[in-house]
């Protein structure tokens, strides 16, 4: 395969480590960051100390400031900008973007607006093939080569073969479906749900108690995700079920360490001030609660972390509104 260049929007650990991906089937790599004295940093040391420590980077991965130089030239445009901040970048730096694919791999839905990554970057980067990335993968794993499997989301069947080439290696396997919602949505709400399994884990209870958690979330992610345009069955693959065990069980999930955190008595805006990293299951909550709202869609667990992020709940009194809740079929 003809090697190519892709430039990578966001210097956060998802990014680096697709980066790294990429490099090692030869192709040519760009990473925008945002902030210009740390990624002359990154450049310098060789290593992305905040989002991704201990992980040496090669020569072969450019960082830049500049989002032209970035993007000059490109092939494929990886946007890995936390979602809250895509319409901020794209919004400023759209007219830099070739008429190249984009691939999204940004996990959440947009406060006010409840779009999506793709959707965003489509206002901005009309008629381009947008496609998304998702599934069980922490970045520091992908780093460190451990298998790791994902799934492609396109309309396009020949972009996703595309992607495909681009990133498979013999450590990291790439799916591809056509269900580019399906696999969106459940990237996005599975860390409302990590979110949960972290306060279980903060307040010390079982399996029991997080194996219902998954199960009914589930449910919740699948029920938003076919009334917004997905299949009921992508939900059940990578991007659904394998993302949801990933962050609800890894000690690297930063969502499910929030939750954990909440669990044992801190303040949400404690826990946020102390954070390098963007938890994005604290804002697709604000997100999805008014759209499952206005869809017209139960999602009793959402609904609850909401209260409990937002309106001063109290974790118990969660968990008991829960569990008392009227009796009904499964």
């Amino acid at each position: 395969m003809k090697k190519k260049t892709i430039a990578i929007i966001g210097d956060g650990a998802w990014g680096t480590a697709l980066g790294l991906v990429a490099a090692e089937n030869g192709h040519g790599v760009r990473i925008w960051g945002a902030f210009p004295d740390y990624v002359a940093e990154v450049a310098r040391s060789h290593e992305n100390t905040k989002f991704l420590p201990g992980i040496k980077l090669p020569d072969v991965l450019e960082h830049t400031a500049d989002f032209a130089e970035a993007v000059d030239g490109a092939d494929l445009v990886l946007n890995a900008t936390p979602t809250q901040f895509v319409r901020g970048v794209f919004e400023k730096h759209a007219r830099f973007v070739p008429d190249v694919p984009i691939l999204s791999v940004s996990k959440g839905i947009e406060i006010g607006t409840f779009k999506r990554a793709t959707e965003i970057l489509e206002e901005f980067l009309p008629e381009r093939a947008v496609a998304v990335l998702m599934g069980p993968s922490h970045a520091e794993e992908v780093a460190g080569r451990m298998p790791t499997a994902v799934t492609i989301g396109a309309t396009d069947e020949r972009l996703a073969v595309s992607v495909q080439q681009l990133f498979n290696t013999g450590r990291f396997r790439v799916y591809r479906t056509i269900d580019r919602v399906g696999v969106e949505v459940g990237g996005a709400l599975k860390n409302i749900i990590a979110v949960c399994a972290g306060i279980l884990d903060g307040l010390g209870l079982g399996d029991n108690t997080k194996a219902a958690l998954l199960t009914r979330g589930l449910v919740e992610m699948a029920k938003l995700g076919v009334v917004l345009g997905g299949s009921r069955e992508t939900f059940y693959g990578l991007s659904g079920m394998g993302d949801l065990v990933t962050t609800c069980y890894s000690p690297h999930g930063r969502n499910r360490a929030v939750g954990e955190r909440l669990g044992r008595g801190e303040t949400l805006q404690q826990i946020l001030d102390s954070m390098e990293k963007v938890a994005e299951g604290v804002w697709t909550t604000k997100a999805v609660v008014p759209l499952a709202k206005e869809q017209n869609i139960e999602m009793p667990i959402a609904e609850e972390l909401h209260r409990v992020l937002f309106e001063d709940r109290k974790v118990m009194e969660a968990i008991d509104a829960l569990m008392s809740r009227d009796w009904k079929a499964e």
